[in-house]
């Protein structure tokens, strides 16, 4: 190359790095101009033997399994930054696209990549190894108060909503999980489970969809597989056994939400959840919703599907078993790490 072409190239470059300079200097002047300052942010995806996860091609047209592309998720984002600026008047959040998901938090940008990847991504990977072969049927948004205050404030001012519980919740209607993240993941692995059993199961009747949900509130991961431990839930539950307050199988299998979520309704979640986890402890829980799944259309509550997987024809004879079972148990668990 002649002198005067390299000199050229030379002064294209560097009028080509000023422009980019002042380019990103306006974008930011621009975001400090806003009450409402907003960091986005992908969660690290590892390089796929398809090609580079960070070759622009690639970028524009890689849809999650969903199918919902990198620009769809854009265009959420741009579409939740100015809903954001409507609603709020201050406070500073980072986002972090974590597929299927789009996470939400104002605590600092490194905290909610963190519950993006250690929580999030590791609750839905090992929930669709085992139980989900779709994602949820629309980009969903979890959002990440840290603490209580900021968590029902912004439930009022972004959803007018005045949350029941302390933790959290799914709220279908506004497509988003609410979380109080001060309070710890394990609610939020809980709610994760519902937006997948919407798009996987939709008859899932609301014992199965609690039961499966609660159990992984105390969760870690035992041979490579999420793995729910004993929690909060048991001492009330050895109570109610011990009271004889339980209905039966039959009766928990076939109630429907207003009657799982009204009629005594704290024994309710417990006696699934503790149904699913014995299930678990037996090995037969994958296989059990595997079965349920299936035959939903002849068994819609899964109590034939239940009996048949625990090789049970007597279910109240099971029950005292299950109970006896379930009195032996203490509350604490052991994570294993694999």
């Amino acid at each position: 190359m002649t002198k005067p072409r390299l000199f050229a190239l030379l002064i294209s470059l560097m009028l080509l790095g000023s422009l980019s300079c002042e380019q990103s200097k306006s974008a930011r002047a621009e975001a400090d101009d806003s009450a409402v300052k907003v960091q986005t942010e992908a969660a690290a995806v590892p390089v796929s033997a398809k090609g580079n996860a960070g070759d622009p091609e690639n970028a524009i047209s890689s849809p999650s399994s969903s199918g919902f592309t990198d620009a769809d998720f854009d265009r959420h984002i741009n579409e939740l930054n100015a809903r954001m600026k409507r609603k709020l008047s201050s406070g500073q959040f980072a986002i972090v696209i974590q597929k299927p998901f789009v996470v939400i938090g104002d605590e600092p940008k490194r905290a909610v990549q963190q519950h993006a990847e250690t929580t999030v991504k590791w609750a839905v990977d090992r929930l669709k190894q085992d139980f989900f072969t779709k994602d949820p049927n629309e980009i969903l948004d979890i959002w990440l108060f840290k603490n209580e205050a900021s968590y029902r404030k912004h439930a009022r001012l972004l959803f007018g909503d005045s949350p029941s519980t302390p933790y959290g919740y799914y709220s279908p209607s506004h497509k988003a999980l609410i979380m109080n993240i001060g309070t710890g993941g394990g609610t939020l692995v809980h709610e994760i489970v519902h937006p997948f059993m919407e798009a996987n199961f939709p008859a899932c009747p609301p014992w199965l969809n609690e039961g499966l949900g609660s159990l992984y509130e105390q969760c870690g991961e035992k041979d490579g597989h999420i793995h729910g431990y004993t929690n909060w839930r048991l001492p009330g539950l050895q109570k109610a056994i011990t009271s004889k307050r339980l209905p039966s199988f039959k009766t928990l299998t076939a109630m429907d939400t207003s009657a799982f979520y009204n009629d005594d309704r704290g024994t309710n979640y417990a006696q699934a959840r503790y149904l699913c986890y014995y299930l678990q402890e037996q090995g037969l829980l994958v296989k059990f919703y595997r079965e349920f799944l299936a035959k939903q259309k002849t068994d819609p509550t899964g109590f034939q599907s239940l009996r048949k997987v625990l090789a049970e024809p007597d279910m109240d004879h099971f029950k005292n078993k299950w109970e006896k079972y379930v009195l032996g148990l203490r509350q604490g668990y052991a994570v294993r790490v694999d």
